[in-house]
């Protein structure tokens, strides 16, 4: 059966209206062309869809039970157009754990002030690329480096690195910093998919620390909160996820953290030039 979106349209638009010749001046055709489509349609079909009447046409049984199940077919030809049309408009920025920390907001501001024609919407999906890999977003951010053969990504700002333990910690409360040497003396835990803590964190800061994966961030932070572990993280997770029982302190020595915007080599999306120089400048603020 071959049929198109176009010979469904004229059916459905004849078939409303009960005429050719009212059909034609609704879809800006000719008489000649309605006709020419709809008898297309049935030879596709199989089947007479339309029967010409004195005072213009009406559905034959086949066509009154093809009728709802074309206006569901053009429905969603029309969503998918729009579909179409409007992500040309949306620009979707991906982040795992957090987005831009303290600088989030801010962007969301400008951009929309700066940016009117192009809407910026955040997407949290928990996976090594935020969501980028997944199609859930044209840009994301990341704090580790991507597969520079199927993605491109720029190095946008740099966080310092935070400690996060229970708030009821004996020896580390009134701590305003701590020491990576500290840090390995803990049980470590970590999202070793999208987090920055790894083993190698620790070369040069004496023997690496009992690392214990964790899901996702609201595990991450329950689990530290209950005194099961400890935490480094990004500043941006203190911004985004501040939690009753959980403290964050800087780690002196600790390494600073890479903000990368990342997007597909072969899908440069609209308005990435923009979105680079808004959020490179509020991180050199």
């Amino acid at each position: 059966m071959d049929w198109t979106l176009r010979e469904l349209r004229v059916f459905v638009t004849a078939a409303e209206l009960g005429s050719f010749t009212e059909a034609a001046a609704e879809l800006h055709v000719s008489q000649a062309a309605v006709s020419r489509t709809i008898a297309a349609l049935e030879r596709g079909v199989g089947a007479q869809l339309l029967r010409r009447i004195p005072r213009g046409c009406e559905p034959t049984v086949i066509g009154r039970q093809m009728l709802p199940q074309a206006r569901r077919v053009l429905a969603e030809a029309t969503r998918f157009d729009e579909f179409l049309q409007t992500r040309h408009s949306v620009l979707r920025l991906g982040y795992a754990w957090a987005a831009l920390g303290r600088h989030t907001t801010p962007l969301q501001r400008r951009w929309a002030r700066e940016q009117p024609t192009i809407a910026l919407e955040l997407v949290r999906y928990n996976s090594p690329t935020a969501g980028l890999a997944e199609g859930l977003c044209d840009v994301a951010v990341v704090r580790r480096e991507v597969d520079d053969r199927r993605f491109e990504s720029v190095v946008v700002g740099l966080e310092r690195r935070l400690a996060a333990f229970a708030a009821d910690d004996p020896e580390w409360t009134r701590r305003r910093q701590l020491r990576m040497a500290e840090i390995a003396e803990r049980t470590v835990i970590t999202d070793s998919r999208v987090g920055t803590t790894t083993e190698a964190l620790w070369i040069g800061h004496g023997r690496a620390p009992t690392i214990v994966e964790s899901a996702d961030v609201d595990t991450w932070l329950d689990a530290i909160a209950a005194g099961r572990g400890v935490g480094t993280t990004a500043e941006a997770t203190a911004e985004h996820h501040p939690r009753p029982g959980v403290v964050y302190r800087p780690v002196k020595d600790g390494p600073r953290i890479s903000v990368r915007l990342a997007w597909w080599r072969d899908a440069r999306p609209k308005g990435l030039a923009a979105l680079i120089d808004t959020v490179t400048g509020l991180y050199g603020q």
